[in-house]
């Protein structure tokens, strides 16, 4: 096999793998998304008097350099506007029909 073949074969493979890992981590995060939205759901979280404390809120200086999907997941909801934060800094969810 020539030089270039072998360097155009390992430029493909390298993308093939990046590409699966950003899946990966959608993939991820959108399952952690899909948790949070039933845990309010569950606890009948809909507005600010009813919200409710989340594990996933709180960030962990031991997990540091590991991916934490549950808390980027939620941020992610909160920027989006779909879960809100009460004054007391609980977590609601905004739109009854996910």
């Amino acid at each position: 096999m020539s030089e270039t073949v072998e360097i155009i074969f390992g430029v493909g493979v390298l993308l093939a793998v990046i590409t699966l890992i950003r899946k990966y981590h959608a993939w991820r995060v959108k399952r952690g998304c899909i948790h949070i939205v039933e845990a309010l759901k569950a606890k009948g979280a809909f507005d600010a008097k009813s919200a409710i404390d989340l594990p996933d809120a709180q960030k962990s200086l031991l997990k540091m350099g590991v991916r934490d999907h549950q808390s980027m997941a939620l941020d992610h909801l909160v920027v989006d506007n779909i879960i809100g934060v009460s004054e007391a800094g609980k977590y609601y969810l905004k739109d009854r029909t996910l």
